[in-house]
């Protein structure tokens, strides 16, 4: 019997007029995943169809749709010509190792079909019933539903359930952000927030050698692969704070310090973004988490940029226990906890500013040479390609 993976898209079906950019972007993006693996994708009214693939393939398709933005749900099927005794085959070979209590659940998009959706559930139910008799029919809460699709192109798909997937937009259709990434437990759950609204995203890391190590580089590249396997191939900026870092210190106030790093942050993730013709910022910041992130602070902070260019900051109203499920969800938490200390540690005052004062932090920032800080920091500037 041929199997297909009937996929559904998620918000696109909200969209009017420009729905069919929306449409090509998700396929696009359901193509590039599946890259590699030999197969055939065919558009529906609403759908798109997998096709002529092994079944070695099938355990890989499914775990690389999971990771697909814009996807709400997809399903494994039974797939034959329609006719009754064709959907009952498929039925009863769906139904066969089921235990418990079940029902049947007919769509009919094919109006030709002439047994209307309820009355065939019925029907269908009875097949079930004949060939497994120690089934139970249970209208709410069964233990599996059957579903029958019955499609206008003269197929129907047979399927037990639906696998949930990312939800929201094709990445790619809200724009391009810039994620600044460190190694911690909230940016990467921000990049995946940004990717699920149809963000792509390229990433900037801030580190800051010698004090950081080489072992605090790779845990953040590896988390720009957990973001990857959402985004698509990603571009990570990696620059070098250190002389940034050690003029603040020998220099300025020691509680303006993390906030004076923040404002460089900002002001050269602006001018990669700007070069790089992206069109916002994410961070992963959260309202009053810590020190950095009171309101005051992110003010004087924000306040340091030279553009209107967007900040995002998809977690900003977010408790720390949303954040680490999400983390664990996509798989980056493990990671983010391993202990290699990033840049943010790095001469941390005991008693850094909550709420700082712009002109307190100005009046600091004056002993700096900031703009040769800035550009020594962008002209030593690396980049990573991540691959999903």
């Amino acid at each position: 019997m041929e199997k297909a993976i009937v996929i559904r898209y998620a918000e696109i079906h909200l969209k009017g007029r420009n729905r069919g950019m929306f449409e090509r972007a998700f396929l696009k993006n359901i193509e590039n995943a599946l890259n590699g693996i030999s197969l055939t994708i065919t558009k529906m009214h609403g759908r798109e169809v997998i096709s002529n693939f092994s079944k070695f393939d099938e355990p890989e398709i499914v775990a690389r749709l999971k990771k697909v933005p814009g996807i709400h749900s997809f399903s494994v099927c039974n797939v034959v010509s329609t006719s009754i005794d064709n959907i009952k085959k498929a039925v009863l070979d769906i139904s066969k190792n089921l235990v418990g209590t079940f029902k049947v659940e007919t769509n009919r998009a094919d109006k030709t079909f002439q047994i209307a959706s309820n009355m065939f559930s019925a029907e269908a139910g009875g097949w079930v019933l004949d060939q497994n008799p120690n089934l139970t029919v249970r209208l709410n809460n069964p233990d599996a539903i059957i579903y029958n699709d019955i499609r206008e192109e003269g197929k129907t798909f047979v399927f037990e359930n639906s696998i949930l997937g990312v939800g929201g937009m094709p990445v790619g259709t809200a724009g391009e952000g810039l994620l600044l990434l460190s190694g911690g437990i909230d940016s990467p759950v921000a990049g995946y927030m940004a990717c699920k609204r149809g963000v792509k995203v390229s990433a900037i890391h801030f580190e800051s050698p010698p004090y950081t190590n080489e072992g605090a580089r790779q845990k953040v590249l590896n988390l720009a692969k957990i973001v990857a396997g959402y985004n698509g191939t990603t571009k990570v900026f990696v620059v070098s704070t250190t002389k940034i870092q050690e003029q603040i210190h020998n220099k300025c106030n020691a509680e303006f310090g993390i906030t004076l790093l923040r404002r460089f942050m900002l002001q050269i993730a602006e001018r990669v973004a700007q070069a790089e013709g992206i069109k916002m910022l994410v961070t992963g910041e959260s309202l009053g988490q810590v020190a950095s992130q009171t309101i005051e602070s992110m003010t004087t902070i924000s306040e340091a940029m030279q553009t209107n260019i967007p900040v995002i900051k998809p977690l900003v109203c977010f408790d720390k226990e949303e954040t680490v499920e999400l983390a664990k969800k996509i798989g980056s938490y493990e990671i983010s906890i391993q202990p290699f200390a990033d840049c943010c540690t790095v001469f941390l005052p005991k008693d850094p500013a909550t709420r700082p004062k712009l002109e307190k932090v100005k009046k600091e920032e004056a002993r700096l040479n900031r703009e040769d800080l800035i550009e020594e920091a962008i002209k030593t500037m690396q980049i990573v390609t991540i691959k999903p």
